[in-house]
C-alpha cells in the first residue's frame, strides 16, 4: 500500500507521539507499505515554524532530509498536475496544504494517513 502522511502524522511519528493512531502507526512501520512525505509537508512545517507555531519543529528542520532517509521514506514532489487538481477542488477549504495533501493522494492513489475530519469533503482515502 502507498501511504502520504499529513504534516501532523509525519511530526507525531518523528516524536513517538501518542496521538498518532495505532493503524497508523502499524502502516507506517509496515515494511511492504511505501511511505510518501510531500513537499508540502516540509513548506508547511518550516511556514509555522517561522510564525511562531510549531516549536517543535526546530530540531527537526535541519535534519529533514536525515529523518526522511533514516525512516525509508521518500519524498513526494509538488508537480503541476497536483497543482492543477489542488486549485480546482470546488470545497470552500482554505488551507493550501491540506488542499495539496488531498489533490496528490488522490493522483498517486496513496492512502492519507490523517486525523484531520477535513478530508471527508475531499476524494480523499484516508487511513487513521
Amino acid at each position: 500500500m502507498k501511504l502520504l502522511l499529513d504534516t501532523h502524522a509525519l511530526l507525531w511519528w518523528w516524536t513517538d507521539d501518542k496521538q498518532l493512531s495505532g493503524p497508523a502507526r502499524a502502516a507506517i512501520t509496515d515494511e511492504a507499505n511505501t511511505v510518501l512525505v510531500s513537499a508540502a509537508s516540509v513548506w508547511e512545517i518550516s511556514t509555522k515554524f517561522r510564525l511562531g507555531k510549531l516549536a517543535i519543529a526546530e530540531a527537526a528542520l535541519p535534519q529533514f532530509q536525515a529523518l526522511i532517509e533514516a525512516d525509508g521514506f521518500e519524498h513526494l514532489p509538488i508537480t503541476w498536475q497536483h497543482s492543477l487538481l489542488a486549485g480546482s477542488y470546488p470545497q470552500e477549504h482554505r488551507d493550501p496544504f491540506d488542499r495539496m495533501l488531498a489533490a496528490q493522494s488522490e493522483i498517486e492513489k496513496a492512502r492519507l494517513v490523517s486525523c484531520d475530519a477535513a478530508f471527508a469533503a475531499f476524494n480523499t482515502h484516508v487511513l487513521w
